[in-house]
């Protein structure tokens, strides 16, 4: 494949000897190849203001100087939607997968992963549009294959509000007060709808969220 046949990255990374490396891993992709290294969201924002080629796929951290993962996803989306975002990070707590998916990142992988799981992650992203690790959900969720595309779900009216909230950074207690329900029954929602919906945590959740238009970014 020729060089300007490959589909363009950039490398958004405050770790200068991490990202050399992560560079030259994808540049031995065959689909694939680097365009430029940012060491944060705003030096990102400079470098892509001053070129024709836009990468298609950003690899972004998120604890960085001066503009964060989280600033420049949302930057990102809000400004070129049509790149996607991947979320190449040590954090791998909940709270900051969720946060990062409502940002805008099309996927989420944690920077100790195999090179072949980076190389199918971009190819995903480039023919589905996302990826979905099973850091992020133990398996892609039964809504987005192609038998239950059509599935109609019939939720009551406090569900969805329960959904929308869930897919805030609201604690399950905060939601029962904003809800004026008990977390008890705030509980048994969570439990209901989990098993509904064949999913495992609220990173779950959110995913179908998304995929169903039952919230926006």
């Amino acid at each position: 494949m020729n060089l300007a046949d490959k589909h363009t990255v950039a490398i958004v990374d405050d770790h200068s000897l991490f990202a050399r490396s992560l560079e030259k891993l994808i540049n031995s992709f065959s689909h694939f190849r680097v365009l430029f290294h940012a060491k944060n969201g705003k030096e990102f924002k400079d470098f892509i203001e001053e070129r024709e080629v836009l990468p298609e796929i950003v690899l972004l951290d998120i604890n960085m100087p001066v503009m964060n993962g989280f600033e420049t996803a949302e930057w990102i989306t809000a400004n070129y939607p049509k790149i996607k975002v991947l979320a190449l990070s040590m954090e791998d707590d909940e709270q900051t997968i969720l946060k990062m998916l409502r940002k805008g990142a099309k996927g989420y992988l944690l920077k100790d992963i195999h090179p072949e799981i980076l190389n199918t992650a971009l190819n995903e992203l480039m023919e589905r549009g996302f990826y979905h690790s099973e850091k992020v959900s133990e398996t892609l969720l039964h809504s987005i294959s192609p038998d239950e595309e059509g599935m109609i779900m019939n939720f009551k009216e406090n569900e969805l509000t329960f959904i929308q909230l869930a897919c805030s950074e609201m604690t399950y207690k905060e939601i029962a007060d904003v809800m004026d329900l008990s977390p008890k029954t705030i509980d048994g929602y969570r439990q209901d709808l989990f098993k509904r919906l064949k999913i495992k945590n609220r990173v779950g959740l959110v995913i179908f969220a998304l995929k169903k238009n039952l919230i926006k970014l």
